[in-house]
C-alpha cells in the first residue's frame, strides 16, 4: 500500500569527527521517503526553493519516490548546518535558515487522498493536523515532535496527538512532553494523550514501542528491539527519519496492524537508521540494496533470537 509522508525536504552542512559535506540534501521528508521506498509506494508533500534542481529530485525520483506534492517556490530551500563530536547523539546547531519553508503551508494532491498510511515529520503541530483532517480515509495516521513544539506549542500539540495512531519520538521528548523523569510512566501518560502506540527512540540503544490496552487488539505489553554495534558513526543526521521510514515503510507494506509487524517493522527501522549513519547524508540510502536491508535484518534478530 502507498505511503505519504509530509515535512522538509532540505540543504544540510555538516561536521562530524569522519569530515564535512558543505551542502548536501537533507530534511526529514527526504530521509524517510528514501528508507521507505524499499519497502513500499511513497509519496512526498513539502516545499522547496529554486535551488532544489533536478539533481536532488532525481535522488527521490531514482527510488521511484512520488515527488509530485512537491512545491517550487522562489527563495532558498530549508538549510541546517551543524557538528557533532564525540558524543554522536549530541548534535550542535550552527544555523538554520528556514527559507520558503517558514511558510509552508502543506495542500494535499487530490490523487494523493487515497494514500492509506500517513506519516507527519516533524512541522508544527498545526500544519500536521491540517494533513490529518486532509486525510481524514487514512488508515494508519503516526507523527513525530520536537522540544521546540513541545515546549512552545502544547495545546496545538495535545490536538493533534488525538488525532493520530502513533508518535513517534526520542526518549527525551518523551521525558519532556509526560514531564516525568521515569520513561516507562512518561510512555503510560503519552498515550492517555490520544496515540494509540508510542515508539520511543533511544538511539544508538534501539528502540520501544508501548501500545494503549487493547490498541489494534494487541494487548498492551510494551516490545524492545536493539540496534547494531557500530565501529564507525559517520554522520547520525537523519537516522531517527530513516528509522521511521523503515517502521512506516514495513507497516505500510503489510497493511495489518498485528503486534508482529510493529514488531518486524521496529527492527526494520533500525536496520535503516543503522545504515543512514555510515555515510554522511542520504549517500548510503542512494546505494543502498534490499538484499543488504535483509542481510542486516538476520543479524538484527540474532542480536535477540537463541536458536
Amino acid at each position: 500500500m502507498s505511503l505519504l509522508v509530509v515535512g522538509s525536504v532540505a540543504f544540510d552542512a555538516v561536521k562530524t569527527p569522519y569530515g564535512k559535506r558543505d551542502k548536501i540534501l537533507g530534511g526529514a521528508a527526504t530521509y524517510f521517503a528514501l528508507a521507505a521506498s524499499f519497502f513500499t509506494d511513497v509519496r512526498v508533500v513539502a516545499v522547496v526553493g529554486d535551488d532544489f534542481t533536478a539533481q536532488e529530485e532525481q535522488v527521490l525520483g531514482d527510488r521511484g519516490v512520488d515527488t509530485t506534492g512537491i512545491v517550487r517556490e522562489k527563495g532558498k530551500s530549508f538549510f541546517w548546518s551543524g557538528e557533532y563530536g564525540d558524543n554522536v547523539n549530541d548534535a550542535k546547531t550552527l544555523d538554520t535558515q528556514l527559507g520558503v519553508f517558514a511558510h509552508f503551508n502543506p495542500r494535499i494532491p487530490e490523487k494523493f487522498k487515497d494514500t492509506s498510511f500517513v506519516f507527519l515529520a516533524n512541522i508544527d503541530p498545526v500544519l500536521q493536523l491540517n494533513v490529518r483532517q486532509q486525510m481524514n480515509g487514512a488508515k494508519f495516521v503516526a507523527g513525530d515532535t520536537m522540544n521546540y513544539w513541545i515546549n512552545g506549542s502544547r495545546p496545538q500539540l495535545g490536538e493533534m496527538m488525538k488525532n493520530i495512531h502513533a508518535l513517534l519520538i526520542n526518549d527525551t521528548e518523551a521525558k519532556m512532553l509526560a514531564e516525568d523523569p521515569s520513561l516507562a510512566r512518561a510512555a503510560q501518560k503519552i498515550l492517555k494523550m490520544g496515540p494509540q502506540a508510542l515508539v520511543i527512540k533511544h538511539g544508538e540503544y534501539g528502540s520501544t514501542v508501548f501500545f494503549e490496552a487493547g490498541a489494534f487488539g494487541i494487548g498492551r505489553h510494551p516490545f524492545r528491539a536493539p540496534t547494531l554495534p557500530l565501529e564507525v558513526v559517520t554522520d547520525p543526521t537523519g537516522a531517527g527519519d530513516s528509522f521511521a521510514g523503515g517502521f512506516m515503510g514495513y507497516i505500510a507494506s503489510q497493511g495489518e496492524l498485528t503486534r508482529d509487524t510493529f514488531k518486524r517493522a521496529m527492527f526494520y527501522g533500525g536496520v535503516m537508521g543503522s545504515f543512514t549513519v555510515e555515510a554522511f547524508g542520504t549517500e548510503r540510502l542512494q546505494k543502498l540494496t534490499r538484499a543488504e536491508i535483509e542481510e542486516r535484518y538476520k543479524v538484527f534478530r540474532e542480536l535477540t533470537h537463541i536458536e
